[in-house]
């Protein structure tokens, strides 16, 4: 008794040949596919290729698939292969049965009805009664080649027409219900062909065997388009429209043959017709998580190329958030946008071949595609909708499994995400604007003596240096020990002129603060120990020649140590304190929360204090 063919084709789905036989020997890559020197006879020249399904060796002629390739490399039977390579998948087994043996002979029946269904549907197209289904498909551009190639055909106007003429070859009522042609008898005892009056399409399965239709209605009526029901051969969540013909494509590796998803079925005819070989699309529902494993078995980055309307970005949306639990280095997709009111049928009649290339090549990688997705549904336009947005992409980061990538995703998320608003922070000028410089950007070089405020005007050299650098020392500490203190004073920092050390020290926290998630003192001092400045930190740091204030002791309270720096900063840049005190009341003005008020509160007393005549240093 043989095992179901559906249970052989899930596990060679679920087993990637190419890391099976990469367990036995090397492999190179070879275009999409991959070759090596083959493992069953000796060679010093790769002849044996793998490709997405199967292998061949062009020097000994072995062939097959994942289960022939156990068999051959190991001797092992058929069943003991069978049982191997099904726990690696987390199959059972089905047992052996006088049951199971009839359902698999029911499945080849089925696939018999399927055929002879089609050959009907397609000879009726060329008949008299045809005359109007075929001058739609001409009028929409097609080929009769394509036509034929396709298998398109004509349901016909009469509903008992198809079990009619299958009725003489043999084929009943009962199967041809269970092959989803004919839908079952209701309360009236009346049931009927399940397609009437479309336009057929012909749905294959990967190995280009008929496993169900599709059809579109003539005239009037709803649905336009409609899909055969479940049955055992068809799953809309598992099969895909073209597939068989795309993985041809990709085979023969054409110029045109990207991988690439649309939305519909004259979609896919369409561009098939115009050289673009790998198209394919789901039917009638949002991609699932079995046919993106499809399509990453056939391409590592499959391009999908929804319509340019509101249904077309919400499909994209949907597509993202479903690809990100799923992703690894070594597969992904991108997202094609089309002109709005275009689908890859309208523009490729429109505007020709080469309209639809420049859409290919202009498709952008997930990360740039979810960034934008995020950006419209959750907005960027407050501070409420800036953060949440930032959560959002980090969160989106998060749900990457593999922890390089997630983080690869993150950083570029962030980096556009502060980009979009000039970095995190920008240093903050009289009256609020922003300098030149933001942290982390672009700006006057260290040592130059220069502020990098407005024009680049030359900044009075300091009366006493060995004074500014012991300041600027209080003020990097301070950081060290309270990095979350970022948050209010990164602006001010950004636009002070740190030469030497401390300016390489800033530099790098301001850099670390542009992506961490947590601003922390250990995460901060992990980073600038990776980034060589463990010794400048220390420095920093040290007790000696002159003890740090207490301002700057990681026992010092949240107030005290923004207090402690924002007197520093006065001491340093008197001038700017004004600026800084007058966005802080902005701030508090809008969101009037404890954050806010406390900075507030510590720029004012440190203006007070500067206006009193207190210019010495904090308490120590």
């Amino acid at each position: 008794m043989a095992l179901p063919s559906g249970f052989l084709d899930e596990l060679r789905a679920r087993t990637p040949i190419s890391a099976l036989i990469g367990r036995r020997t090397k492999l190179e890559r070879a275009g999409r596919q991959w070759k090596a020197c083959c493992p069953f006879h000796g060679e010093k020249t790769p002849s044996f290729y793998i490709y997405d399904d199967h292998y061949h060796c062009f020097g000994c002629g072995a062939h097959g698939d994942a289960i022939s390739f156990v068999m051959q490399s190991e001797g092992a039977g058929f069943m003991e292969a069978v049982e191997r390579l099904a726990g690696e998948a987390g199959l059972e087994v089905p047992q052996l049965s006088p049951a199971l043996a009839e359902a698999e002979a029911r499945r080849h029946s089925l696939s018999g009805v399927l055929e002879a269904a089609a050959a009907s549907y397609q000879r009726r197209l060329f008949l008299p009664e045809g005359q109007r289904a075929l001058d739609y498909l001409l009028g929409r551009g097609l080929h009769q080649e394509t036509i034929r190639r396709f298998g398109l055909g004509w349901a016909g106007d009469q509903r008992a027409a198809l079990a009619a003429e299958l009725a003489r070859e043999g084929i009943g009522a009962e199967l041809l219900e269970e092959a989803g042609l004919v839908r079952p008898a209701g309360d009236d005892g009346r049931g009927g062909a399940f397609f009437f009056n479309r336009v057929m399409f012909p749905i294959r399965d990967r190995r280009g065997a008929v496993i169900s239709f599709g059809g579109r209605i003539l005239g009037d009526g709803q649905p336009k388009y409609l899909n055969g029901p479940e049955t055992a051969l068809f799953s809309k969540r598992r099969n895909l429209y073209g597939l068989d013909l795309a993985r041809a494509a990709l085979r023969e590796r054409g110029s045109n043959a990207a991988l690439v998803v649309v939305e519909g079925y004259m979609d896919v005819i369409a561009l098939h017709q115009a050289g673009f070989g790998g198209a394919v699309a789901p039917l009638g529902t949002a991609l699932t998580e079995d046919q993106l494993a499809e399509l990453w078995r056939l391409s590592p980055a499959p391009v999908l190329c929804f319509d340019g309307d509101a249904a077309g970005a919400r499909a994209s949306a949907r597509t993202a958030e479903l690809a990100l639990p799923l992703l690894a280095p070594d597969r992904t997709v991108k997202f094609a946008r089309l002109p709005s009111g275009e689908d890859p049928d309208s523009l490729v009649q429109r505007h020709g071949t080469g309209a639809f290339q420049a859409v290919l090549d202009g498709a952008r990688p997930l990360s740039d595609a979810l960034y934008d997705l995020l950006r419209e549904r959750v907005g960027d336009t407050t501070p409420e909708q800036r953060a949440g947005l930032r959560h959002q992409l980090v969160a989106a980061a998060g749900r990457i499994p593999d922890a390089a990538l997630a983080g690869e995703y993150r950083s570029v998320l962030l980096d556009r995400f502060f980009a979009a608003r000039g970095g995190r922070f920008k240093a903050r000028q009289p009256g609020g604007l922003g300098a030149e410089r933001a942290w982390g950007g672009q700006g006057t070089a260290h040592g130059t003596g220069r502020e990098a405020g407005r024009g680049g005007a030359p900044r009075p050299a300091p009366s006493d240096a060995a004074s500014e650098a012991e300041r600027a020392r209080i003020l990097l500490a301070i950081l060290l020990r309270h990095p979350g203190l970022l948050v209010d004073v990164g602006p001010a920092l950004a636009g002070m002129v740190l030469a030497g050390a401390p300016g390489v020290v800033r530099d790098a926290l301001l850099a670390w603060a542009e992506t961490a998630e947590r601003l922390d003192s250990a995460g901060v001092m992990d980073h600038l120990t990776t980034s060589g400045l463990a010794a400048e930190v220390a420095r920093i740091l040290a007790a000696t020649p002159v003890p740090l204030p207490g301002c700057a002791s990681v026992s010092a309270m949240p107030g005290e140590a923004e207090a402690g720096w924002w007197h520093i900063f006065g001491l340093m840049h008197r001038d700017r304190l004004d600026a800084e005190i007058a966005a802080a009341g902005r701030d508090f003005a809008r969101q009037a929360d404890e954050a806010s008020q406390r900075r507030l509160i510590a720029l004012c007393a440190a203006r007070d204090a500067l206006a009193g005549g207190e210019q010495g240093e904090v308490e120590r």
